[in-house]
């Protein structure tokens, strides 16, 4: 692995320390390291009046005047946690910086003047930050200003007041800003504060788990916004919070960080699924909420292995760059994972995993010693109907996987169905992402299965979930772009076990069709991934031996067996390669069953070896199976030997 950008060995970090940190060698210390490293790069793109930074990169679709708003706003929240964690003692220079930047950004007379806040504008966004770290702050900032700046930053917040926002996360925007007006005696609706809040109770699915808005739109947002903002609502509200709605959001919260916990690789890396995968480790931001507002299951050492992880995952690739900055990318730029709504100081919502230096240096989640996380000591596997997902891990190279039967973020119909590789893809996981080719590209085969029509592959679109338990999980789709008269649909039933997923498909399609099912796409930046094939089998491996193998275990009968190529379609590395079976469909309703294979385990049938100096019996997972009894349930045999029958799936 190339040599990061921040790290001891250059003077930036602190030298690790093993004997808190057992697994990463992070202390409080090196977070604020980190952010200070953070703060200071941006320094040189502040406007001279220090109320925008105007960051290089490409313009978010607010343009440019909001994007330098952006700059401001999710950096102070940064200067905020290491002003107030620091008791103020953190230097005057960095409170005068973001006090100076203030007293300009809400002046209308002068030049570097903020955006206002107008319906559904993206300063609604950002004003919720600026309120979160002035109520953070407020005896070093907001008690210090002038009363003439108060006023103006009263006025500009105030365009929240009566403003409609956006029915998603947006809606505790307007109640975090509100509620800080409410705290200094500013222009507020109660009426409003308790709307959005109430629209949060109607997202509510269960389980810890909330849709971003109407529909099943299931992610990283619901850690990182639809708990984490009612957790710091209710710090700002202090006494004004309703005592059953605070409970009933910390219960939630609970629960949702005994799954939350899974969400890592043993690496740090966290789950690579959804939208806005720019802000990187504020996958943290969660974790350290839940200490903030006493609702975490998680013993202290655990919290900080995690969140310290994360942290540390992205340090070790290059993040921040050589400027100091976050780009938009995941390790490099790599504009597919951003979306229209990116600007240049988007990624600055990682602020939010600097959440827990508010915490102070003597609490426990800072002095006690790091204890491993979930995958370290076993193989897992959680159900989560809610969001209808499968989780699955394994000890032995810190992979966690995501079986995704559930999430498609499309609002409910009659919105026509549409497509995302970050969404609607049958898998994810810490060690991979989805290909994202160019728009006028046909989408990536990876964890899909497709019908190839004339008119390029089909796609997912709208997932119907069926159900997730145990190690099971299905769900159904009609395949957008299939042709004919016919009606195509594919039903899909996943079990899981161990670094294994067989998948067994129902698929309903016009005689002649080729099907295509693909597996996990590997990506580097080096040397391409090498490739094998065999009768009914298919192989990717990187130089660093993980493995991705598809194994067709019924219907595969004549299948072509492939390893799809690409550049420049994947976040993990310019290099990509997809093993794919494709074969064709009889007629009617047709069964298939493949075992998906992702693994870096030296001891898994699929060997991290050279392949070229392996015998192709050694290549393949075997002993895998599966076939049809007698009474119509469908046995599998997995690798190890482990056993499961499942009924197949119904059309």
């Amino acid at each position: 692995m190339t040599a990061p950008h921040l790290s001891a060995d250059a003077g930036q970090l602190p030298p690790p320390d093993h004997d808190l940190s057992p697994r990463t060698g992070y202390t409080r210390a090196h977070w604020e390291a980190a952010a200070d490293r953070l703060l200071a790069a941006l320094r040189p793109y502040a406007t001279p009046g220090l109320a925008q930074y105007r960051l290089p990169g490409r313009t978010g679709h607010a343009g440019a005047w909001s994007d330098g708003l952006e700059g401001y706003a999710r950096s102070f929240l940064l200067a905020a946690f290491r002003i107030a964690g620091s008791g103020g003692r953190v230097g005057p220079e960095l409170v005068e910086r973001y006090a100076a930047g203030l007293a300009a950004g809400v002046d209308p007379r002068h030049p570097e003047h903020w955006p206002p806040i107008t319906d559904r504008g993206q300063p609604m966004v950002e004003a919720a930050s600026v309120a979160l770290a002035l109520h953070e702050t407020r005896p070093w900032i907001w008690d210090r200003l002038p009363f003439r700046t108060q006023e103006l930053v009263v006025d500009w917040l105030g365009g929240f007041v009566g403003a409609t926002a956006n029915d998603s996360n947006w809606r505790l925007f307007q109640v975090i800003t509100e509620e800080f007006l409410a705290s200094v005696g500013g222009p507020h609706d109660r009426a409003e504060i308790d709307a959005g809040l109430d629209r949060l109770d109607d997202w509510y699915r269960g389980g810890g788990w909330y849709t971003d808005g109407d529909g099943r739109k299931f992610d990283h947002y619901n850690g990182w916004a639809l708990h984490l903002y009612p957790a710091l609502w209710a710090r700002v509200a202090g006494p004004r919070a309703d005592p059953a709605r605070v409970a009933a959001h910390r219960a939630r919260l609970r629960e949702f960080l005994g799954v939350h916990q899974h969400f890592f690789g043993s690496d740090g890396a966290p789950v690579h699924q959804g939208r806005s995968l720019t802000y990187r480790y504020a996958a943290a931001a969660p974790l350290w909420a839940g200490v903030l507002a006493d609702a975490t299951p998680l013993p202290p050492g655990r919290t900080r292995r995690l969140a310290s992880g994360a942290l540390k995952h992205f340090t070790d690739r290059r993040v921040p760059d050589e400027r100091g900055l976050l780009s938009l990318g995941w390790y490099g730029p790599y504009l597919p994972v951003t979306q229209p709504y990116s600007g240049p100081a988007s990624p600055y919502w990682a602020s939010k995993a600097f959440l827990g230096l508010l915490l102070p240096a003597d609490h426990p989640v800072w002095t006690a010693r790091e204890e491993p996380g979930p995958v370290d000591t076993a193989d897992r596997r959680l159900a989560l109907p809610a969001p209808g997902w499968l989780l699955h891990s394994t000890a032995a190279d810190g992979i966690v996987r995501l079986v995704n039967h559930g999430s498609d973020r499309l609002p409910p119909p009659p919105t026509p169905s549409d497509d995302s590789p970050h969404y609607t893809a049958f898998a994810y996981s810490t060690a991979t992402a989805p290909e994202t080719p160019p728009a006028d590209e046909p989408p990536g085969p990876d964890n899909r299965i497709a019908l190839l029509t004339p008119t390029g592959p089909t796609r997912r679109g709208r997932i119907h979930p069926l159900y997730a338990d145990g190690r099971r999980a299905a769900s159904w789709h009609t395949p957008l772009g299939s042709d004919g008269d016919e009606p195509a649909r594919i039903t899909t039933v996943s079990v899981v076990h161990g670094p294994w997923e067989v998948r067994v498909h129902r698929v309903e399609a016009p005689a002649g069709t080729p099907v295509r099912e693909g597996g996990w796409a590997l990506a580097c930046d080096d040397v391409p991934p090498a490739a094998r094939t065999g009768p009914g089998w298919a192989l990717a491996r990187r130089a660093d031996g993980l493995t991705s193998a598809l194994v067709g275990l019924l219907g595969w009968q004549n299948a072509t067996a492939a390893v799809t190529r690409a550049r420049g379609h994947n976040a993990y590395g310019d290099h990509s390669a997809v093993p794919v079976l494709t074969a064709n469909h009889p007629g009617g309703a047709l069964l298939l069953a493949t075992l998906v294979v992702l693994t870096a385990d030296p001891a898994d049938p699929a060997d991290p070896t050279d392949p070229a100096d392996r015998p192709v019996s050694a290549d393949i997972p075997t002993g895998a199976y599966a076939v049809t009894a007698p009474d119509g349930t469908l046995r599998i045999g997995f690798p190890d030997g482990t056993t499961e029958t499942v009924a197949p799936p119904l059309g």
